[in-house]
């Protein structure tokens, strides 16, 4: 089987071609503007990267869609800062972009796997968001912040009505996923990354973590090692359990409001910097909204998916959020200049926090 994967360098396609190489004798086929978390893969006989934009270069992606077996166009725009303070340019890749994919792979009759998210539920109030029952709903047309969500949502729609045309199709929608080397947790600016390496950013650089609106909000957390074993359980099976089909990939158990998170990350940290933590009034500062992110910017208050669908695969989420947060925490933080005696992360690694790679 070959696979296609546009936006191959980014956080899930990175790690989703490393368990193909290792564990399955698939070809893969990146495509993406830059290659740094590809680069161990050069000269793999089964792996190929092609650096480029998919936006321009119409008659190569068609060309490699028509090559391959199946499809995953992962490439987005997938932070609320991008989608508030430029509306156009995330309708373009992730619509406009990903519309002529879909449109290709259909004509071709390749196999479609979809990353939908967790964000077109938007401000349903289900308890537990069901992938066919629950509602959809998004807020007024000035908060630019719904542009992704509802780019995804019209993409869903176009594609399960494709679907009834021949289109062998998955959709999946991803319930915050992390892990080691998510994004770049150096970079100061609010709304650069998301959410859990802009908080290890602020513990880095010994500032209080900034909660929006005060952190009530609350999130399910999903470690990548679990969600990547998920996609790989909809890669291998090609008949009715996955094909026209729509899943949630998440993990209920790791449903927390962003301020508990940032009192677990601070917990953590501090043991494994092997200090006592701070207090928490000064540790965590709310902002608003519009200080952080500007106008245009709305949440939703909850997002906790069924995953019923997907257990039927045999998948079931594996890794718990504390346990994900010392894996990230042990592998991506350097170790203290300062530090003359053993470096505290092994200590803290031994304790449970193996790393993973990605």
């Amino acid at each position: 089987m070959r696979i296609l994967i546009l936006g191959g360098n980014g956080f899930i396609g990175s790690a989703l071609t490393r368990e193909i190489l290792a564990t399955r004798d698939w070809d893969v086929v990146n495509l993406d503007l830059s290659s740094h978390r590809l680069e161990h893969f050069d000269g793999h006989r089964r792996f190929t990267f092609i650096r480029g934009d998919l936006r321009v270069m119409h008659d190569a992606v068609d060309r490699l869609i028509a090559d391959c077996d199946v499809v995953l166009p992962l490439a987005a725009y997938t932070t609320p800062a991008t989608y508030v303070q430029d509306p156009i340019g995330t309708f373009e890749l992730d619509f406009e972009a990903m519309l002529r994919v879909v449109r290709m792979t259909a004509k071709t009759g390749r196999r479609l796997i979809f990353p939908s998210t967790s964000e077109v539920y938007g401000m349903c109030a289900d308890e537990s968001f069901d992938e066919e029952a629950s509602q959809l709903v998004l807020g007024p047309i000035r908060n630019t912040r719904w542009i992704y969500a509802c780019s995804k949502q019209l993409l869903d729609r176009v594609i399960w009505a494709l679907g009834d045309q021949g289109l062998n199709f998955t959709i999946f929608r991803p319930f915050n996923w992390f892990g080691p080397g998510q994004d770049n947790f150096r970079d100061a600016r609010p709304g650069s990354s998301r959410v859990i390496p802009q908080f290890i950013g602020h513990l880095l650089r010994g500032e209080p973590i900034q909660l929006v609106e005060g952190g009530d909000q609350c999130r399910t957390f999903t470690y990548i090692d679990d969600g990547i074993d998920a996609l790989m359980h909809i890669l291998d099976n090609e008949g009715a359990l996955v094909a026209g089909q729509i899943f949630n990939i998440g993990n209920p158990a790791n449903s927390i409001s962003i301020r508990d998170l940032a009192e677990i990350l601070i917990e953590e940290y501090a043991e494994l910097m092997d200090r006592p933590p701070p207090p928490l009034e000064e540790a965590m500062v709310t902002v608003s909204g519009l200080d952080y992110y500007g106008k245009g910017y709305e949440d939703m208050r909850h997002r906790r998916p069924c995953i019923d669908r997907a257990r039927r695969l045999g998948w079931s989420p594996q890794v718990e959020l504390r346990e994900g947060l010392r894996r990230i925490l042990t592998h991506d933080l350097p170790k203290p200049a300062s530090h003359t005696g053993a470096d505290p992360r092994t200590r803290f690694a031994a304790a449970g926090g193996g790393a993973a790679i990605l």
